[in-house]
C-alpha cells in the first residue's frame, strides 16, 4: 500500500515507519523538514497547519493509507478533512488516553471507548490552538475536539487509536520516566496525591505494532491501546530501585503539582475492543523491566 504518515520522525512514529517499511508498504513521510526521514523514505516538506502549502505539496498524490501522528487539534482535523477527502480512503489518527480527562470511571473499572460520547464534544476552532503553551496545556482537548471533528462527518474511513502512557526505548524524548530516576537514585521526594489510582501503560515497540496492525485492518471509530494490566507509580519505582539502587520516598500532596505518572483519578482504560478485533496485546509486566532499562541505559 502506498502510505502516507505527517509526523512521525521520532519515538514510536519511527518505529512504525520502520515496521511499515519491512512489511512492503510505501511510505512517504510528510512534516515541516525539522528532521529527516529516514533513509529511503520519502519526504515532502510542509506545514501541517498551513492548507494551501499542503494543497501545493501533495498536488495530485493519493494515498491508501494517512496516518497523523501530530493532529492536536480540531483546527488541524478540519484542515485535514479537506485536504485528504479525494485522497485517501481510510485515516488513522494516533490520539491519547488524555481524551478520558473529563470521565473518570469507578477505582478499578476501566473506561471503554463508548464512554467518551465525541457527539456531545463542543468544538471551538476559535480557541488559540495556534499558541503552543495553550495548545500544551490543553492537550487532551485538543485531541476530544479533533476526534469529534472526524466523527461528525468524514469523506474516509477513520479510525483514532488512544494511546496509554508509552514506556521504553533510549529515545524517551518526555522525561517522564527520567523524573522519577533522578530522585529515585537521589532519594529525593516524589510527590504524589493522598489517593493514587493506577494506570494502564503500552511498551513503545508494542504500541509501534499496534499502530502498524491498525494501518492494515479495516475497522473506524476509536479505540483503545494499551499493554494488559496496569501500573502504579510504586510499581515503576520499584523497578527504578532494583536497576540504578536508591530509595523510593512519597510525598503525599493533597493539592498541587503531582509527578507525572501520579494520578488521583481513575486512569485506566479497557482494550476489549482491540482484543475483539483480533489484536493481542502483552501484559506489562513482561516488559517493565526491559523498558525502564532502556531508558536508564541512554540517561547513563
Amino acid at each position: 500500500m502506498d502510505i502516507l504518515v505527517i509526523g512521525g520522525n521520532r519515538y514510536f512514529g519511527k518505529r512504525l515507519i520502520a515496521l511499515l517499511t519491512e512489511s512492503g508498504h510505501r511510505i512517504t513521510v510528510l512534516n515541516r523538514g525539522s528532521s529527516a526521514a529516514p533513509a529511503g523514505i520519502e519526504q515532502l516538506v510542509a506545514d501541517r497547519d498551513d492548507e494551501a502549502a499542503l494543497e501545493s505539496v501533495l498536488a495530485d498524490r493519493s494515498f491508501d493509507v494517512v496516518v497523523d501522528q501530530v493532529c492536536y487539534t480540531p483546527r488541524q482535523a478540519e484542515i485535514a478533512l479537506r485536504v485528504f477527502a479525494a485522497r485517501t480512503g481510510r485515516y488513522v489518527m494516533t490520539s491519547t488516553v488524555e481524551v478520558y480527562e473529563y470521565e473518570d470511571s469507578a477505582p478499578g473499572v476501566p473506561v471503554a471507548e463508548s464512554v467518551l460520547d465525541l457527539a456531545a464534544v463542543t468544538v471551538d476552532t476559535g480557541l488559540a490552538w495556534d499558541d503552543p503553551e495553550f495548545r500544551d496545556e490543553h492537550y487532551g482537548e485538543g485531541k476530544r475536539q479533533a476526534e469529534a471533528v472526524f466523527a461528525a462527518g468524514s469523506p474516509f474511513a477513520w479510525t483514532s487509536v488512544r494511546v496509554a502512557h508509552v514506556l521504553g526505548g533510549d529515545d524517551d524524548f518526555t522525561g517522564r520516566l527520567d523524573h522519577y530516576v533522578e530522585r529515585v537514585r537521589a532519594g529525593e521526594p516524589i510527590a504524589v496525591p493522598v489517593v493514587n489510582r493506577p494506570a494502564t501503560y503500552v511498551y513503545v515497540e508494542e504500541i509501534a505494532a499496534f499502530l502498524a496492525w491498525t494501518v492494515e485492518a479495516e475497522f473506524t471509530g476509536p479505540v483503545n491501546a494499551h499493554s494488559h494490566g496496569p501500573l502504579t507509580t510504586a510499581d515503576i519505582c520499584a523497578e527504578i530501585e532494583k536497576q540504578v539502587g536508591g530509595r523510593t520516598v512519597f510525598r503525599e500532596v493533597e493539592v498541587g503539582e503531582v509527578s507525572p505518572f501520579s494520578f488521583a483519578r481513575s486512569y485506566g482504560m479497557d482494550n476489549s475492543r482491540a482484543t475483539e478485533l483480533g489484536y493481542s496485546f502483552g501484559h506489562a509486566a513482561e516488559w517493565l523491566s526491559r523498558a525502564i532499562a532502556e531508558t536508564v541505559g541512554a540517561m547513563r
